[in-house]
């Protein structure tokens, strides 16, 4: 049941800040999800139902894991103890979970380009004295190009729009900030916009003259304000305010809401508010699996060494021997594990937060310079670079190295995170190569091969550790070379393509049969004498990679024996059907999805069976 806040008072509401920031930690101390910017947000977010109604008013939130308060103010209190669980609530905004979502959000830097959007369609329909669309925008995501994309435009059809920039990183100093409070309500009030719009009338019958003195008085006053960028696109903006003084976000929603035109309210808000452990500029409390409340340690820690801290080992132990090697991150600096690079290298490893495009195509640039760069994005991430990746960098065939990290099912972010499709979506790509590892060494050994590799290469491994096995020890990698790790005497094949070869030796060990096992290392190009070789001693191929089916390693499979000629070969993939993943713990996503070693043991005697 949705709670209605309109007739509550400031000491209600504040009361109610508080109740929400105790639920939040409560559940996400036991579940894990996004904490410090969605405690931080909580006063930003009762406001804007305060003022605004979720069921008609678009409600968009960017990226939207800071929008927990939403949830429980829309009908999800109660059911919020399931966060991210499997078949439970999910950690971003969804439309097909409650009505009061109004769009997916998983990625960052979308809002106002949907904004804009939802504009229009309300102009159309003749909705504008009804609904205006609400945005929330983080700092963060205001170094994404789309974002000024879109700023672009809604400053030259002046849609009516509230965006509020929740900013939790710059500071304001005590001087400047309460000058700035004082200009930005003054800015907001009834008064002041009247003025203006006479101001700007009486100037235009006086002339240039004129009109340069006014608009001169009035940007010596912005100066104080850092929104003078905003105005100059045509935007009105109010700011910096205290994203936690509930009273006065209210007053200036009001506000902005009668001013008819897009506005920007730069808040500014503390990370983790009310939960004292995490707040600030914490970025290990950005995202938390489950922890003690009251020490703030995490409860799971796995022993198993993740493929991220690999990654990292590889590549410092390649960076000390080649000062050529460089690389970059986009907003992500230990989810990827290049922090220690950065911290040991920082004249050759970045961060250049949040504009995967800006990091491709600034790496190709250095590729071309002769150095060899890693560009480190999470597989989801990197859709967001496609373009560039087609064109600055495998249209002039620079080596740049892209390791993908949470290639893959990611469990709990769910559906825009899951690392599905970029085996799909860079296969396609000229003079592109791809590459997995499945072990600890085998990482080492194709981090060694991408840092001497002369074209572009991609890397992908999962999150968290590989799946076990034990299998003879890898060979060094050679471009288009896999490697038989077990050689059966039946008519059966495993081919396993990075994470893949643990899922397809975990599945052979449940079957007492006769079983090859290829690492088939490259998907393009194929080693394709030995899949030659392989297919005069094997007829049933099952393939084995976590990844989409379509587009993906069973059909680079499929081509290959099309184009070979070979009909009497049998192919069964394992991959993943055509559908987007949902959320949940990973064992169980696996599980839903049939992919578990056990339930893959059953389709294989199943298949054979019909044999």
């Amino acid at each position: 049941m949705k709670i209605d806040i309109k007739s509550y008072n400031i000491e209600q509401l504040n009361r109610l800040c508080k109740d929400i920031r105790e639920r939040i930690l409560e559940v996400v101390s036991k579940n894990g999800g996004h904490l410090s910017s969605t405690l931080g947000a909580t006063e930003l977010i009762v406001a804007m139902h305060k003022v605004f109604d979720s069921s008609k008013d678009p409600f968009i939130f960017d990226v939207s894991h800071q929008a927990y308060a939403h949830k429980l103010l829309t009908g999800r209190w109660k059911e919020f103890d399931t966060l991210r669980e499997f078949d439970g609530i999910s950690g971003y905004t969804k439309p097909s979970e409650s009505s009061d979502d109004y769009f997916v959000a998983g990625h960052s830097s979308t809002s106002i380009s949907l904004g804009i959007g939802a504009a229009k369609a309300i102009a159309l329909k003749g909705e504008q004295n009804e609904r205006v669309p609400v945005i929330m925008i983080g700092d963060g995501s205001m170094t994404a190009g789309m974002v000024y994309e879109a700023l672009n435009e809604l400053g030259e059809r002046k849609y009516p729009m509230i965006i509020i920039l929740n900013d939790n990183e710059m500071s304001i100093a005590s001087p400047i900030g309460a000058v700035s409070r004082m200009l930005s309500s003054a800015m907001a009030s009834p008064f002041y916009q009247k003025f203006k719009k006479r101001t700007e009338q009486f100037v235009d019958n006086f002339g240039d003259g004129a009109r340069y003195i006014a608009k001169r008085l009035e940007e010596s006053l912005k100066l104080i304000t850092p929104g003078i960028m905003f105005e100059e696109m045509g935007i009105d903006y109010i700011g910096p305010v205290d994203g936690h003084d509930l009273k006065s976000i209210i007053d200036i929603l009001e506000r902005a809401k009668g001013m008819k035109k897009p506005v920007i309210i730069h808040a500014q808000t503390l990370k983790g508010k009310g939960y004292e452990i995490a707040e600030g500029k914490h970025e290990r409390w950005h995202g938390v699996g489950p922890f003690n409340i009251e020490s703030g340690d995490s409860y799971k820690k796995s022993p198993a060494k993740s493929a991220t801290q690999i990654y990292t080992e590889a590549l410092l132990h390649a960076a000390a021997h080649n000062d050529k090697i460089v690389g970059v991150t986009a907003a992500m600096p230990s989810g990827t594990g290049l922090s220690e690079l950065m911290e040991k290298y920082p004249e050759r490893f970045w961060d250049v937060a949040i504009a995967e495009q800006h990091a491709v195509t600034s790496m190709a640039a250095m590729a071309k310079e002769g150095f060899k760069p890693f560009c480190t994005i999470y597989s989801t991430f990197l859709q967001r670079g496609y373009d560039q990746i087609i064109h600055d960098v495998c249209l002039m065939g620079v080596p740049v190295v892209f390791a993908l990290d949470r290639a893959g099912i990611v469990g709990e972010d769910g559906e825009t995170h899951q690392g599905a499709f970029d085996i799909s979506f860079l296969r396609a790509i000229p003079n592109m190569t791809l590459l997995a590892p499945y072990d600890e060494r085998s990482f080492h050994q194709a981090v060694g091969f991408a840092s001497t590799y002369d074209r572009p290469c991609a890397i992908r491994y999962p999150r968290g550790s590989f799946m076990e096995c034990e299998l003879p020890d890898s060979a060094h990698f050679e471009l288009g070379k896999s490697q038989l790790l077990n050689s059966g005497e039946g008519d059966i094949l495993f081919i396993g393509y990075g994470n893949g070869v643990g899922r397809a030796y975990q599945t052979m060990k449940l079957l007492e049969r006769e079983i090859s096992l290829l690492d088939l290392r490259f998907v393009k190009p194929l080693d394709t004498v030995m899949l030659r070789d392989l297919a005069k001693k094997h007829t049933k191929w099952f393939v084995f990679s976590d990844s989409s089916k379509a587009g993906g390693v069973g059909s680079a499979i499929l081509e290959f024996l099309s184009e070979e000629g070979i009909s009497d070969v049998e192919v069964v993939s394992f991959e993943y059907e055509d559908d987007f993943i949902k959320h949940g713990n990973t064992s169980l996503v696996e599980k839903s999805l049939g992919i578990r070693p056990e339930q893959l043991a059953e389709k294989v005697k199943s298949t054979l069976k019909k044999d």
